[in-house]
């Protein structure tokens, strides 16, 4: 998971993403990654790399698990650098594995993520993101943008029964598709 950028000035632009085109993204990373590797389990790092992975794995008929590494989770505040939470699925030990994110943009996430299926005794670790935002080069990509993304599962977030839009993204937002 990569640092979500909240101002468009941060960005080149913003890329809101929608379900069919999220389906679409999806389909093609499965197609890529099936042409060049084998993965016996499929790994999303949660939480929105749960989605895309979950996914693929449906699409490559693979088992799926997932592995909390996040920025999030921290005493009230967002920490400056992901960590892993919880335990590795022990269905990794021994087998290929792909590990799928939603964006990767530092790789810091996902390094934590290969590290720690690594460790945890899986053959080979390969890695794929739905959006490549920056310098880091997973194995497999959908695309490549520096545009701040907005996945459809976080346009909006539920706050005192309503869905509102997200806080992370309402400035993003309020410019380009007139949101309150």
């Amino acid at each position: 998971m990569s640092p979500r950028r909240t101002t468009i000035e941060q960005s080149k632009g913003v890329f809101e993403v929608e379900w069919p085109l999220f389906g679409e993204l999806s389909r093609a990373l499965a197609l890529k990654v099936v042409r060049s590797y084998d993965p016996e389990i499929i790994v999303g790092v949660a939480t929105a790399g749960v989605v895309p992975g979950a996914v693929i794995a449906a699409i490559l008929d693979r088992e799926f698990h997932s592995i909390v590494v996040s920025r999030r989770y921290q005493a009230e505040s967002i920490r400056e650098t992901p960590a892993v939470f919880g335990e590795v699925p022990p269905a990794v030990r021994g087998r290929r594995v792909l590990i799928v994110d939603e964006t990767c943009d530092s790789g810091a996430t996902m390094r934590l993520a290969i590290n720690a299926i690594s460790n945890c005794g899986a053959s080979e670790v390969r890695t794929a993101v739905a959006f490549r935002t920056g310098s880091y080069e997973p194995d497999f990509h959908a695309l490549a943008t520096e545009s701040t993304i907005v996945l459809p599962w976080d346009r909006e977030v539920l706050f005192q029964g309503e869905l509102v839009p997200n806080p992370l993204y309402r400035e993003t937002l309020r410019g380009v598709s007139g949101l309150q």
